[in-house]
């Protein structure tokens, strides 16, 4: 036993002074290369911050009356003291209490200024649609006429707020400069045709009501506030994703307006002539507006199957009623073509490039496999990112904007990179602009083992498999999302650095590439940057060739100490004796040590 523990305290004895050894050799190493260069940064993490005591808490002092109040409750619950009861206010009415109309109003970007256009473009719809029923249908009688009149200045009220409050706040462009003087604002919306629209949207015609009594006519004046109306669509197509689906709903809502007014004028019509006198008006019968509806859906689709006209004003109205049909049906088709047309041209796009390809392929008798891959990477970069090549849909814009967006999507990947890191912040912009997505197929080889690196690889999607082993089968890591491999291979010198295994996508792989002339044509510009780089590669290559032997760490005892090397001295006398012949117990010696080592061979 004493034995033992002997043993083992040698054992951890040794244990603990290898590991010394190896500390106050990595710190010389350290030390000599800040001699050699000393812009080179510590690798010392830096000191934790002690702990801070904490701060002791004074105990609340009592009120006048004696006790805590302890049952009075926090200020986030917002309770108000009222008489002898305590009630819980509302937070919304404080913040809505204390909130400061904006001085100018941007436009483009102000979603709020959206949301009022919405209620405008609601009041000037009831003005639109409900006008010809009130004046053409029997629906507005004495005894609804306060719920009409109510609505209509409502809407009314709607068109007043938007003059006084909105349009003299918003925003222009004057010489490039954006205008946010009130001012200046108020004076460009005065000069504009839009205030003359508006102001004759308001005409006070309804003062004409004590005189010929309450005509819908009266309020034609308020349809004319249309540029509203426009302007919300150009609004909220600006902010939807799928703004094509509100087209098709508005171009929609176009047709059945003009089947709406068409309605109106055939009842109209129909009570000129009188209900029910000929076959081809209105009898009376059934819900009025949608028999009507029914025939001017029948007349401006040039359906068929209508009663002939007996009159002459009859004969006119069906004559105009079918010229019109034609024209606004036609316009409708072609608008809506136009429509769709937009809304499905990048799918347009891939489908011609994916047929031009098979074309291809087909011609030079391509093999069906490699065609089937080539259909495979259409279809997933098409689903996947909704485009085949994201380069063409940048290119229009502004270097700036590139960058922005650059910034937005890939920063987060490249500012971890361990190679870049302590880099110029301008050079990773510039070089964020030069990565080009790349779609790899399951079992694609994204490099192969022997290749001259030439690129750097980001994961952006899906894995990758970096294989090795005798038969460079073995699967030796997995990357995934987010993880960079073939970095060093940026800064290699003498034709570049080989690559030491193969690295395959596992599954569906998207990538960011960045070239090695690329980052050489940024590098030239910032050649501080340079020189961390080329220390930073030196010191990864120069880990990466260490033999793995070299790689113990503290964690990793050794059980058997490694045995010291033979003395020079002995060793200079054992070869000594050799080359006398001696065979004395040095001789002996050295044969038995020849021995041992054509063992070990």
């Amino acid at each position: 036993r004493i034995g033992s523990a002997t043993s083992l305290s040698s054992a951890v004895i040794n244990t603990r002074l290898q590991e010394l050894v190896r500390l106050f050799k990595e710190r010389t190493e350290k030390v000599k290369e800040k001699l050699i260069d000393p812009d080179v940064t510590s690798d010392d993490e830096s000191p934790v911050a002690s702990p801070t005591k904490p701060t002791t808490v004074a105990a609340p002092v009592p009120p006048p009356g004696g006790e805590l109040e302890r049952d009075k409750p926090l200020g986030d619950d917002h309770y108000c003291e009222m008489l002898c009861c305590t009630f819980k206010s509302r937070p919304w009415l404080d913040r809505l209490k204390s909130y400061q109309f904006p001085s100018s109003i941007d436009p483009l970007t102000n979603l709020m200024y959206v949301l009022w256009l919405f209620f405008v473009v609601m009041a000037w719809n009831w003005n639109c649609w409900l006008i010809p029923v009130r004046w053409a249908f029997p629906y507005q009688t004495p005894e609804n006429i306060h719920c009409w009149l109510l609505v209509d200045y409502l809407c009314d009220l709607i068109y007043l707020l938007d003059i006084l409050i909105f349009q003299t706040r918003l925003q222009f462009v004057q010489g490039g400069d954006i205008i946010t003087d009130k001012k200046a604002m108020k004076k460009n919306y005065l000069r504009s045709q839009r205030f003359k629209m508006d102001v004759l949207c308001l005409l006070p015609l309804d003062f004409f009501y004590f005189k010929v009594g309450v005509n819908p006519l009266l309020r034609f004046p308020r349809c004319l506030k249309y540029m509203a109306f426009f302007e919300f669509n150009n609004r909220l197509e600006a902010i939807l994703t799928k703004a094509y689906i509100y087209r098709v709903i508005r171009t929609t809502a176009y047709l059945l307006y003009s089947l709406h007014v068409n309605s109106c004028l055939y009842y109209w019509a129909s009570a000129y002539e009188g209900l029910g006198s000929t076959t081809w008006v209105y009898d009376g019968e059934g819900n009025s507006y949608i028999r009507c509806y029914y025939w001017a859906v029948k007349t401006l689709i040039t359906i068929g199957g209508l009663p002939d006209p007996k009159t002459l004003f009859e004969i006119v109205f069906q004559l105009l009623n079918y010229f019109t049909g034609v024209f606004a049906f036609s316009v409708m088709i072609g608008q809506m073509r136009d429509v769709v047309g937009a809304a499905t041209a990048g799918q347009t796009y891939y489908r011609s490039c994916m047929d031009s390809t098979i074309k291809y392929m087909n011609f030079y008798k391509i093999p069906k496999t490699v065609q089937n891959r080539v259909k495979t990477w259409y279809e997933y970069t098409w689903h996947s990112q909704g485009m085949l090549d994201e380069s063409e849909l940048l290119v229009q814009l502004p270097d700036k904007m590139r960058l922005d967006i650059a910034i937005d999507v890939n920063y987060n990947i490249v500012s971890k990179v361990a190679l870049f890191q302590g880099c110029d912040r301008q050079m990773i912009f510039d070089m964020l602009k030069r990565l080009r997505s790349v779609v790899y197929l399951p079992n694609d080889y994204v490099c192969k083992k022997g290749e001259i690196g030439r690129e750097m690889y980001i994961i952006q999607v899906g894995q990758v498999q970096v294989l090795g082993g005798p038969d460079g089968k073995s699967v030796l890591v997995t990357l995934k999302a987010g993880s960079v491999f073939g970095e060093i291979s940026l800064l290699a010198a003498g034709g570049g650095n080989r690559r030491t295994a193969n690295v395959v996508a596992h599954g569906f792989a998207n990538l960011f590439i960045l070239e090695k002339k690329d980052l050489n044509e940024i590098l030239v510009h910032y050649p501080e940057s340079q020189k961390l780089l080329r220390k930073k590669a030196k010191k990864m290559l120069k880990s990466n060739n260490k033999p793995k032997d070299e790689k113990g760490g503290p964690g990793d005892p050794l059980i058997i100490p490694p045995k010291a090397d033979t003395p020079k001295l002995f060793r200079a006398a054992l070869a000594a004796t050799g080359r006398m012949g001696g065979k004395g117990p040095l001789g002996r010696l050295r044969w038995r040590l020849k021995e041992l080592k054509a063992m070990q061979e």
